[in-house]
């Protein structure tokens, strides 16, 4: 059995069975490892030669933690909640309809400018999301859904706008990959190719939209202990708030970090007083225990990644995948999305695919005849594939860092696997449909 397949098949089926995640990726990276002759100690070398590219990330998740707790201690989340339900407890019914409405258009607006007009990526959930957990529970909005919402925004801006974090996948990864491969890809509009795409990507939102339009509740109790709601809100603590979210946002964009971003806003919800000197210590901690599972998981999954890359076996793979399809662009073009959706899955960033699998499907694109708009579109398409509904993902993980807060929302069950429904499936649908109509 391909030590890919095994690997990622492995770290899925603990993860459903609520086997917790980093435990799954723990276990299908050593089981890759084996059955790709790695051995235990080549397992365990290049597994632990991974864990150092999720420590950035997972750093900068713990400081947004203790950044987000700040905010929460501040009692401004409550204060704008309360204005928030004051508005639904005047107008009734529809009043609460209207806000639920406007609190999904504001975290979609927010997903897809974290994208390209304030490219900031996932660094905004922790500050966001759980601040507005309170008015979201009491909406009675099912989380599952803000999931999907917010994975919609994370991962459409890249696949078909080419600005920000768009430009870089789009032109100076896929496109460049491709013509690298051997596709001249001279007058190949990009986001014509990822049209169709993009298209199942909204076909999914709309889904799920009606998918979880139920009301669920959710403990407020357990919401309120997050949130300090005992804190009276200010006139000067709502400014220093909006110091110290603007002056994290400025910051993370002027030097690139996440994590003096975080540090700085922390810094000044400190020396304002909004934040008691005595308490910022424990304050902290308790901050970074909030993200504590997200960094563990972000860790364990650039281990399992580097375990996938070092069996060498991603490529046999795709190799395979060209044996079976024969002539059949129909086939071609199913099997290329499935090989890719399981490689993104397995090493969690659709950036990392696109040079993997281009190498192998550009070649079997142009012997199957495929036009160099079809290539473009299939090779997008299946790096694309995964990125939601992947246990290790940015796009998975950013939601249930915010939407967790409370210990309310499971990663697997309220974040992977509704993703991976309402994306995944479409983004096969309407790729396949692409590759075949281009």
């Amino acid at each position: 059995m391909n030590a890919v397949v095994a690997a990622v098949g492995i770290m899925l089926i603990l993860s459903l069975c609520r086997v917790h995640v980093v435990v799954a990726l723990i276990t299908g990276a050593m089981a890759g490892g084996l059955i790709g002759g790695l051995g235990v100690e080549g397992s365990l070398a290049a597994f632990n030669k991974g864990l150092g590219g999720g420590a950035t990330v997972a750093l900068s998740y713990a400081l947004l933690g203790a950044f987000a707790v700040a905010i929460a201690k501040s009692g401004l989340a409550h204060a704008l909640a309360d204005k928030a339900l004051t508005l639904v407890g005047r107008q009734g019914t529809q009043g609460a309809g209207a806000v639920k409405w406007m609190m999904i258009a504001l975290l979609l607006a927010v997903a897809v400018s974290s994208q390209n007009i304030l490219p900031i990526h996932i660094a905004f959930i922790p500050l966001l999301v759980p601040p507005l957990l309170y008015v979201l529970s009491r909406l009675k909005i099912d989380r599952r859904l803000i999931a999907c919402v917010l994975a919609f925004g994370l991962i459409t801006p890249y696949m078909f706008l080419p600005v920000g974090f768009g430009n870089i996948f789009l032109n100076e990864i896929l496109l460049a990959n491709v013509a690298k491969s051997g596709v001249d890809v001279t007058g190949v509009k990009v986001t014509h190719a990822m049209f169709i795409p993009a298209m199942g990507m909204l076909a999914g939102l709309l889904i799920a939209l009606y998918s979880y339009r139920k009301p669920r509740e959710y403990d407020l109790g357990r919401i309120e202990q997050v949130e300090k709601t005992s804190v009276k809100c200010s006139p000067i603590t709502v400014m220093v708030a909006a110091i110290a979210v603007a002056a994290a946002f400025v910051i993370q964009l002027w030097l690139d970090s996440m994590i003096l971003g975080a540090l700085a806003g922390f810094v000044i919800f400190s020396v304002s007083g909004v934040v008691r000197w005595r308490e910022a210590d424990d304050l902290f901690t308790e901050g970074m225990k909030m993200m504590a599972m997200i960094g563990f998981i972000m860790i364990a999954a650039a281990g399992f990644a580097e375990v996938m890359r070092e069996t060498g076996e991603v490529k046999q793979l795709v190799d395979a995948s060209a044996q079976w399809i024969g002539n059949s662009k129909a086939v071609g073009a199913l099997l290329m999305l499935l090989v890719g959706l399981l490689v993104t899955i397995g090493i969690g960033s659709s950036f990392s695919t696109v040079p993997i699998i281009a190498a192998i499907f550009v070649p079997l694109g142009l012997e199957l005849g495929f036009s160099p708009l079809a290539i473009v579109s299939l090779v997008g398409t299946a790096g694309a594939l995964g990125d939601g509904g992947s246990p290790a993902s940015d796009s998975t993980l950013g939601p249930t860092a915010g939407l967790n807060a409370d210990g309310q929302h499971n990663h697997i069950w309220d974040t992977v696997v509704p993703t991976f429904l309402h994306y995944n499936l479409p983004l096969l649908a309407f790729g396949w449909l692409a590759a075949m109509t281009l």
